[in-house]
């Protein structure tokens, strides 16, 4: 008798096994016939593989064309190499879009200038590894609008991912030889900059501090000397340069200021923190270019002329917002 009971239990406890592997199969089947249309269409546009779960459409631009080593270990690409996009909704039917993508350093400047000159944000660009070969560079993305219309803003972006040639492009504005020590006119790039430098060796240095955001930790001020400022430094001659720097931005800045150096045809190296627990928060980014010195000077005066404006002139927005 208890062989039979303990048969009839058995029976029954796969008979809810089965039913539940059903129901679950069922639940996998209708989720997965669910996505909303116009994600369908998302993923139309940028011809891409995605899925949508928890209301968030995630659109997957995985780096599989890019064979990648970590200080000698040949690493596969879900490792770390796993660029997205991702859509939910916000208030008013708008989209609210974030991603990350991974980009060889060759396409770091091109694709932020795609995603700029079509209202898309770029929010952060660093690295996620050390001793990587080749290097691999991650840049956070950031847009409102309709669904449509965000896919049909970022993908000028990401159509250049993996696209082009692995091959570093030279001098970014105009550069024709390899840049030495000289002299240069460092009064003119001073009356360009509306800023006195200081001269060390062969390199010419202007720094700006950010007073105006009057930021103070513990009481104490947090002025240039503290770090809080901008700076540019110009090595080379005045017909073929080289210029270097940071510049520190409130978060309604970022985008403007990245928009007049990429019209100057300078590279940005990385956008980040530099203070915690600051108010108000400052962002910090990392630029260098090649060119004439004049040139060079009025990329940085067109940068700095996009700080401490007022919010509604400074911030150049995305649809929707």
């Amino acid at each position: 008798m208890k062989a039979m009971g303990k048969g009839k239990h058995e029976i029954r406890s796969m008979s809810k096994l089965t039913a539940f592997i059903a129901i679950l199969a069922f639940t996998q089947a209708v989720s997965a016939q669910t996505m909303p249309a116009e994600y369908d269409g998302v993923l139309k546009t940028l011809g891409k593989q995605g899925d949508f779960k928890a209301n968030v459409l995630k659109v997957n631009i995985p780096r599989n064309d890019v064979k990648v080593t970590i200080d000698g270990i040949s690493t596969p690409t879900p490792f770390g190499f796993g660029g997205w996009l991702a859509m939910t909704k916000g208030m008013g039917g708008e989209e609210v879009m974030m991603g990350d993508l991974v980009l060889l350093e060759d396409e770091v400047n091109p694709v932020m200038s795609a995603l700029l000159e079509n209202g898309i944000d770029v929010t952060a660009l660093h690295n996620h590894f050390l001793f990587e070969n080749p290097r691999m560079f991650y840049m956070h993305v950031h847009g409102h609008g309709k669904a449509a219309d965000l896919a049909r803003m970022v993908k000028p972006a990401v159509d250049l991912i993996g696209a082009g040639s692995p091959q570093h492009g030279g001098a970014v504005t105009g550069a024709t030889s390899q840049v030495t020590g000289g002299q240069m006119d460092v009064a003119k790039i001073a009356r360009i900059a509306g800023h006195e430098g200081e001269q060390s060796g062969q390199v010419y240095k202007i720094t700006v501090g950010r007073d105006d955001l009057k930021i103070r930790e513990m009481g104490a001020v947090i002025n240039s000397r503290m770090g809080l400022n901008t700076w540019a430094a110009f090595y080379g001659t005045d017909a073929n340069a080289e210029i270097a720097g940071d510049i520190a931005m409130l978060d309604r800045e970022v985008t403007s200021v990245l928009k007049a150096l990429r019209a100057n045809g300078i590279n940005i190296v990385a956008i980040h923190n530099h203070m915690s627990a600051t108010q108000p928060t400052v962002y910090f980014l990392h630029y260098w270019g090649a060119g004439s010195s004049e040139k060079l000077a009025n990329g940085f005066k067109a940068a700095l002329d996009r700080l401490g404006r007022p919010a509604s002139s400074a911030h150049s927005s995305t649809t929707g917002r």
